[in-house]
């Protein structure tokens, strides 16, 4: 009786060390499906390429939205290889808001079946291929903005007349400030930018217009703005809407940016095209300066 009793227990022992060592399997298969590893190298053994300051500058249209209501992994990459396409059949050169620009859109109602418009970017958003951007000038006393679809077919030909930058990430205030600050000649010559200088940063100051303004601007905090000159009391209320925690919020900054890695692996797909793309920003900033020497 005492073997049998033995051999009972033995075998209950070696039951239970069976599940524990299954259990132990299971957890890690959840684990390692939940936490997958993720190699430092492709396939080919080749590091993965960092992702330069340049391209996040200069393209951010290649970085997808970040809201994952508009996330769709297949869709972005053909819409990534669409806008390579575009590129190689016409120049899209290096702006940013602030920047002085012309574009020639296909018009069937012009004269000339085109229609030619220069102005100041004020804006600039989307990607992929919804990417667009706003250009605003004063005609005839008249303010104009007309938005433009970054790589749409009717987009002839953009130029740069005069790359530079300005104090807010934004100019919608433009449109309650003074009219010279939006107004530009039609016909504006193209100012030279050197080879491989840094953009400039305009530091101006436009002065707005007695309100009232499409916005509560004394609630935005503008660079580019002189004193709004409004009672004290505009400027008590406007704290009680200031924001000062945002800046700490990591999941705000999660919710509204692309992870590195992801980047990285953008860039990694691009990669093969980005000498041509830097090639083209390149001969755009040259002819820049040989059009304006002659």
């Amino acid at each position: 009786m005492a073997g049998t009793a033995r051999q009972g227990v033995l075998c209950l022992a070696r039951k239970f060390a069976g599940l524990e060592l299954n259990s132990r399997r299971s957890a890690w298969t959840a684990v390692s499906k939940v936490f997958p590893y993720v190699s430092s190298t492709d396939h080919g053994g080749e590091k993965k390429k960092e992702v330069p300051h340049d391209f996040r500058v200069v393209y951010p249209e290649f970085i997808p939205d970040p809201k994952p209501e508009f996330r769709n992994r297949l869709r972005e990459k053909l819409e990534r290889k669409d806008m390579l396409n575009r590129r190689n059949i016409m120049e899209i050169p290096e702006f940013y808001v602030g920047s002085i620009m012309a574009v020639t859109v296909a018009d069937f109602n012009a004269s000339g079946k085109t229609n030619r418009f220069v102005g100041i970017c004020i804006q600039r958003g989307g990607s992929g291929l919804r990417a667009w951007f706003i250009l605003r000038n004063v005609i005839d006393h008249q303010g104009v903005e007309i938005l433009y679809e970054m790589y749409s077919p009717l987009l002839q030909s953009v130029e740069v007349l005069r790359l530079e930058k300005r104090l807010d990430e934004e100019l919608l205030y433009l449109r309650d400030a003074l009219p010279e600050y939006s107004t530009f000649p039609l016909d504006m010559d193209v100012e030279p930018v050197l080879e491989g200088a840094p953009v400039p940063v305009n530091p101006i100051k436009v002065q707005l217009k007695p309100g009232p303004w499409h916005e509560r601007w004394e609630r935005k905090d503008l660079q580019g703005v002189l004193d709004l000159g409004l009672p004290e009391r505009f400027y008590k209320r406007a704290k009680l809407h200031e924001k000062p925690w945002e800046k700490y919020d990591l999941m705000k900054e999660y919710r509204a940016t692309i992870p590195e890695e992801e980047q990285a692996d953008i860039f990694h797909e691009i990669a093969p095209h980005y000498p041509q793309l830097e090639a083209s920003r390149r001969r755009i900033r040259r002819r820049r300066v040989q059009s304006a020497r002659s």
